[in-house]
């Protein structure tokens, strides 16, 4: 890798590559952000999908919401810590990868997603009743984006 990171990124890649231990670390806390932050998410958004339906629902579904993003964020700061590390470690190989790309595209349009499920959410809070629709697009769209950016990073050490 060229540019004044290339050392530093050289000097990771050996380090990491040269320790198991801390190659099973970086990828334990990779995989138990995504099953905090991605568990968490898709329970809410099945809650969410259900208490679209059902009215009786809808204020117990508000406070999973709530209590769910603390969760949600450091699941989220766990992988995007771990990534960098990951993506550090063989830049070059990552860089040049569609699959990385079209992982990374995913991720963006998981948190627009979030990004406007907050925003549904805040006016539900506020009386905004027809704003229930949105939350169960946005859930709907964050299951889907979740599995496809999960199938997307299964497929990145396999297909490259």
């Amino acid at each position: 890798m060229t540019g004044m990171l290339g050392p530093a990124l050289d000097s990771w890649s050996a380090f990491y590559s040269g320790h198991a231990a801390l190659r099973t670390l970086v990828e334990f806390v990779h995989i138990g952000g995504l099953i905090a932050a991605g568990g968490c998410a898709i329970t809410a958004d099945l809650a969410t999908i259900l208490a679209t339906h059902d009215r009786t629902t809808r204020p117990t579904d508000i406070r999973l919401l709530k209590h769910t993003h603390a969760i949600v964020l450091s699941g989220l700061v766990s992988l995007l810590i771990s990534g960098l590390l990951l993506l550090a470690a063989d830049a070059d190989t990552y860089l040049h990868s569609k699959v990385f790309w079209l992982k990374m595209g995913l991720v963006v349009l998981l948190l627009v997603n979030g990004a406007v499920m907050l925003g549904g959410e805040r006016r539900v809070r506020h009386g905004d009743v027809g704003a229930w629709q949105r939350l169960h697009t946005t859930a709907v769209a964050s299951l889907v984006l979740w599995f496809l950016t999960t199938l997307a990073g299964a497929a990145l050490p396999n297909i490259g």
